[in-house]
């Protein structure tokens, strides 16, 4: 396991599209395979190095320049970065890809009328009434990525599907090693979620839906 390079792979997409859910799933398989990995969820980086920040064009590019220069450091010491964040504008995208070097961007790709509908927190209600500004795809735009590494159709993939899609990428071009060549670990929801909650007990976090 020694010889694995530390790589960035960041899930973008509009808010509801999947990024949170296949980052984690991606995120556990990576600890139960013995590699050592972070996951830097959007809103828990919001929540400890951004809070400052709100939604322009200009504090996203900043945020999201952020969430890379994180990415670098962990890199540099052969950890893996998995990262959920929306990243809305392409040019600071492609910063970050010039940046890290070893980028593979993530699309999580799902129609905006399929989003509206599901929509379980009613962001994009508020979005449309006005009640939430700059919100990513209704009232500020979000740059589609031209060419990412891998498109995740996750309107009309399973979770599943999707999941098998990240991880063959990976093994395929050498990112990480086959599940058959790895020491499989134990490592569990409930062991995540004890970290997780650690954090909240502490401010670093405010709900479980942070992170």
């Amino acid at each position: 396991m020694n010889s694995i390079k530390g790589f960035t792979i960041w899930f973008t997409g509009l808010p509801g599209s999947g990024k949170s859910t296949n980052s984690y799933n991606l995120y556990i398989e990576l600890k139960r395979r013995g590699l050592k990995a972070e996951l830097l969820d959007g809103d828990i980086i919001r929540t400890n190095f951004s809070q400052e920040l709100g939604y322009t064009k200009r504090e996203r590019d900043i945020n999201v320049r952020r969430i890379g220069f994180v990415s670098y450091l962990l890199n540099k010491n052969n950890i893996i970065s998995v990262v959920a964040a929306i990243a809305p504008y392409r040019e600071t995208r492609e910063i970050n890809r010039k940046l890290l070097g070893n980028y593979i961007e993530v699309f999580c790709n799902c129609p905006l009328e399929i989003l509206e509908k599901r929509d379980p927190k009613g962001l994009y209600r508020k979005a449309r009434s006005g009640e939430i500004k700059n919100f990513s795809g209704i009232s500020d735009p979000y740059e589609i990525p031209e060419e990412p590494e891998i498109t995740l159709n996750t309107h009309i993939e399973t979770p599943e599907e999707s999941f098998n899609k990240v991880i063959s990428y990976l093994e395929n071009h050498g990112f990480i090693p086959k599940r058959e060549d790895c020491e499989i670990k134990e490592y569990s929801d409930e062991e995540e979620m004890e970290n997780r909650k650690h954090l909240i007990a502490l401010g670093f976090a405010h709900k479980l839906a942070d992170i």
